[in-house]
């Protein structure tokens, strides 16, 4: 699906969401009678310095005007790997943005991420995985990292991370297998509408806490994580 498409198919009711250099704004109107601020990246566009500013500051006049929940489209390259970039700091205006994301989910605007192109790295992390559940369609690509740069972090030959890829969903990218591990919440129908899909979400959304550790653990993708992060819990609160 284009993004022409899933957005006639998430708002038959209307929306003033525009692309400007890879930058998605704009807002719509929810079948339930409600508002939403849309916002994210197309087109495959890295994510730099510009384009985190500019969706800060979209998330910055939501923050402090407006009200309803908040979409995240994604279909980005990775963050934009430049030199001007990295002298800028890119690494905090990323986390500037992950952090206004959670910031507005804790305070009453809930955020919804759609996965519906590419994304990867550094990108996926400040914006799909920032909202409260992320959700994916068909055809999407999400890769943390690809393989050929685990090896490269790992020394790990090539050989070994892809025989490592067939049974362990962490060491393998792509959209079902961040399913597996939970870091994508659902996989959405395309070929059904969209807007019922999305509203169902929004009605049975889950609790602001993450739950991506347990999903991982129910679906057998990260089988030791929700039980780790609950120990490192209670040993902190004995010490306080």
């Amino acid at each position: 699906m284009t993004l022409d498409d899933i957005l006639v198919s998430l708002f038959p009711d209307g929306h003033e969401v525009r692309k400007d250099d890879g930058v998605v704004a704009g807002s719509a109107t929810l079948r339930s009678g409600g508002r939403m601020l849309v916002i994210g990246v197309a087109d495959r566009t890295a994510l730099g310095v510009n384009e985190a500013i500019r969706l800060s500051e979209l998330l910055l006049e939501s923050i402090d005007r407006g009200s309803g929940p908040i979409l995240v489209l994604v279909d980005s390259d990775s963050q934009r790997m430049s030199k001007r970039d990295e002298l800028l700091g890119l690494n905090e205006f990323l986390a500037h943005l992950a952090k206004l994301l959670i910031h507005a989910d804790m305070n009453g605007r809930p955020t919804i991420g759609l996965l519906y192109g590419h994304s990867a790295a550094g990108a996926l992390l400040a914006t799909g995985l920032a909202t409260r559940v992320l959700v994916g369609l068909p055809g999407a690509e999400p890769a943390v990292m690809d393989l050929p740069s685990m090896a490269r972090v790992t020394k790990l030959s090539m050989e070994a991370l892809e025989q490592k890829a067939k049974s362990t969903p962490v060491f393998a990218p792509g959209l079902s297998n961040l399913e597996q591990m939970g870091a994508v919440h659902m996989i959405w129908n395309d070929a059904a509408p969209l807007a019922g899909q999305l509203e169902a979400l929004l009605v049975d959304l889950p609790a602001a806490h993450d739950r991506r550790d347990v999903l991982g653990k129910e679906r057998g993708g990260r089988p030791k994580a929700a039980d780790i992060s609950e120990r490192v819990r209670d040993l902190a609160l004995q010490v306080r």
